[in-house]
């Protein structure tokens, strides 16, 4: 005859195989590098208030995202519910999936709150966020906490053409919080070939008004900065000032080396793009922990070498490619996960259909970026490109 173990036998059992402990133990670790505290409980108790820094994961869901959550099973994890009950069973299926240092806080949150320990209202998503975003939330490496993140980034994006189009919409549905948008021109027929942001009964408006109404369209939660200027000397440091990742789609020199020196000023990482033809490029550039552009392109190739797409042409869907790559990068970025090309290029053939990556290093004796690179000085370049020196500004650089 089969014996069904009753609720508190089976709690008993768990207690039995795992660790617990009180508050007074485990509060001095509440700021420690390295410790994982984890709030097993359902999202509307967790909305209410929870500890400091504690990773939200639902006790229903502990066994399918808990590893991608926290991959590290060696790592010290506290882990914690209302009382004290889901934190035994979580900790015992956390045991049972290999983790070594777990142990479940007695009590819970509501002695922990009422002993007047540290905790706070977490920001969180509205039902209607949840809603739109619930593809991310099911991603271990993005989940509520990426997206929140995503929610407080601030992207700009040099260009509204070919390559800002996919990577601003995507960005945009994704919801990063902020995308300025800079771009001096205005929407004609040609352009409707491969920049998306546009459409026919906008064509003579200003760009960044065209892209600002595309972008509010697809997802309210985006504030569009929108900037109707040349990006040049007297303006770039101001502009490019408090956001995270620049997205680089401009298409000339002079204006790549000169956002090239005013990210390494700002240390702002550049997602940088380019298209020909049937042909594009991507990479991102780190500001000192990895290459910058003059590594990669000591001085820009003569003008016969290297035309531009409104000389040369381009296939249309290629910027799509491309731009996207940009928007993947910047998620990446933003996030802090996976492998972004930090000192990779990565170069794709249309024709071919074919992706080849190529090592990118750090250049020691960069004139931008070297050990003995003079302070940089923001100033227009002509065609040749090179450094300014520092006296020709005048004055110290900022």
């Amino acid at each position: 005859m089969n014996v069904v173990a009753s609720a508190r036998e089976l709690l008993t059992q768990a207690k039995s195989a795992i660790r617990e402990a009180q508050a007074d133990e485990v509060q001095p670790r509440l700021d420690e590098d390295g410790v994982v505290w984890l709030d097993v409980r359902e999202a509307d108790e967790y909305e209410q208030g929870a500890i400091p820094g504690a990773l939200h994961l639902p006790r229903g869901h502990l066994e399918f995202q808990v590893e991608g959550r926290i991959p590290d099973k060696s790592a010290p994890v506290v882990v914690y519910c209302a009382g004290g009950v889901r934190s035994a069973f979580a900790a015992k299926t956390m045991a049972d999936l290999g983790y070594t240092d777990v142990v479940s806080l007695v009590g819970g949150f509501n002695r922990w709150k009422d002993e007047g320990r540290p905790w706070k209202t977490p920001e969180t998503l509205t039902p209607e966020q949840r809603n739109r975003y619930q593809r991310h939330l099911l991603v271990s490496e993005v989940g509520e906490e990426g997206q929140l993140k995503l929610l407080d980034s601030r992207v700009l994006l040099l260009g509204a053409g070919g390559l800002g189009s996919p990577a601003a919409l995507y960005l945009a549905a994704a919801g990063v919080g902020t995308i300025g948008i800079i771009d001096m021109d205005v929407v004609d027929a040609s352009n409707l070939q491969r920049q998306i942001l546009h459409s026919m009964d906008r064509i003579g408006e200003r760009k960044v008004d065209s892209a600002k109404k595309t972008l509010t369209a697809l997802n309210p939660d985006v504030d569009v900065v929108t900037y109707d200027v040349r990006l040049g000397a007297d303006n770039i440091l101001d502009i490019i000032d408090g956001y995270d990742l620049i997205v680089d789609g401009t298409d000339n020199f002079p204006t790549r080396y000169l956002v090239n020196d005013a990210s390494l000023l700002k240390r702002i990482p550049v997602i940088h793009g380019s298209i020909f033809r049937f042909e594009g490029q991507a990479t991102v550039f780190d500001p000192y922990n990895g290459p910058c552009y003059r590594c990669m392109i000591p001085e820009p190739p003569p003008a016969e070498l290297a035309p531009s797409c409104a000389e040369a042409g381009v296939l249309g869907v290629l910027p799509g490619i491309i731009g996207s790559i940009q928007a993947v990068e910047a998620i990446k970025m933003l996030l802090r996960i996976g492998d972004p090309l930090v000192g990779r290029l990565l170069a794709y053939d249309a024709l071919e259909e074919s992706f080849r990556t190529f090592k990118v290093r750090r250049d020691p004796q960069c004139p931008a970026c070297g050990e003995n690179a003079a302070p940089i000085v923001i100033a227009e370049y002509d065609d040749l490109c090179m450094p300014h020196a520092l006296a020709s500004s005048g004055t110290t650089p900022a």
